[in-house]
């Protein structure tokens, strides 16, 4: 099917169909081969990076092959259950993937409980895994967002912006309002994530930082870019978005790590002195 996107603001205009061919009569979406492009880049950059955080990339890769589609799948139940309405009379849609509907959130949660089940049975250093695959985690949501733009999906409200984004209609006919491109900010947000996790890993003082940051980082953006979503998930007969509840829990759970992590070695170093001052008084008096 054709589409029009444009961004008057910009003076851009794009026109694609979300099927970029088809095998048979099969059809391959854009979201699919873009999805699994983000995908690969992020193993292979995980792949190369390996050695630097003491895991092997055999095992990295044999953990890919439970993590992925145990994530893929955890990201569409996820979604289906917070739109249970829309698939509860049709759940042979359930299984229709490339047509949207994967919860990042969904994916993430069921992948690193996959992961620390892997690593437990293997006997692997669970934290140092999680450290190197949360550097690499923000390369396949870069390129996924992308994929919400050739399906036409996870755009905002209206807004005048320059680079507002309009949906249907060539530059003649748009107007001067057209919809914030969320799917943009959330992949250039997820970009910048990247590369400071790539610089602050290589300084990393414990094992679990990286992936506490991961989280601050990305829950911090995704709740206000939530904010502007118009086809955000709710938590059922409330008008709360699911998506900011988890993102909030997010940003606690990192940054707080983070701080306390970094406060408990000055903590108990004091602590230390303390108890060393009070030895010392005690062998003077």
């Amino acid at each position: 099917m054709s589409q029009t996107v444009s961004f008057p603001g910009l003076g851009l205009e794009f026109h694609f169909s979300s099927v970029a061919f088809t095998i048979g009569s099969k059809p391959i979406y854009w979201y699919g081969i873009v999805i699994t492009l983000g995908i690969l880049l992020a193993i292979a950059y995980a792949s190369k990076r390996s050695q630097q955080f003491g895991v092997k990339s055999d095992d990295l890769l044999d953990m890919m092959l439970f993590v992925l589609p145990i994530a893929i799948i955890c990201a569409r139940l996820y979604y289906v259950a917070f739109e249970w309405e829309k698939y509860k009379d049709n759940p042979a849609e359930i299984f229709a993937v490339w047509h949207g509907g994967l919860a990042i959130y969904g994916g993430l949660i069921g992948g690193l409980i996959t992961a620390i089940v892997f690593c437990r049975v293997r006997k692997i250093d669970c934290m140092d895994m999680l450290d190197l695959v949360a550097g690499a985690v923000p390369i396949g949501q870069v390129l996924g967002r992308w994929g919400n733009f050739f399906n036409c999906e996870a755009f905002g409200s209206e807004t005048s912006l320059p680079w507002r984004m309009v949906i249907g209609k060539g530059l003649d006919e748009a107007g001067q309002f057209g919809n914030h491109p969320t799917f943009f900010y959330e992949s250039a947000w997820n970009a910048i994530g990247f590369v400071l996790l790539y610089f602050y890993s290589k300084k990393r003082k414990y094992r679990g930082e990286v992936l506490l940051l991961y989280f601050g980082w990305y829950g911090l953006g995704r709740f206000f870019i939530e904010g502007l979503r118009t086809d955000s998930l709710y938590l059922w007969g409330t008008g709360i978005r699911v998506s900011q509840v988890v993102a909030l829990i997010s940003v606690i759970i990192g940054f707080g790590g983070f701080l306390l992590n970094r406060v408990m070695p000055f903590l108990r170093e004091t602590a230390a002195e303390v108890n060393d001052n009070d030895t010392n008084t005690e062998e003077t008096t």
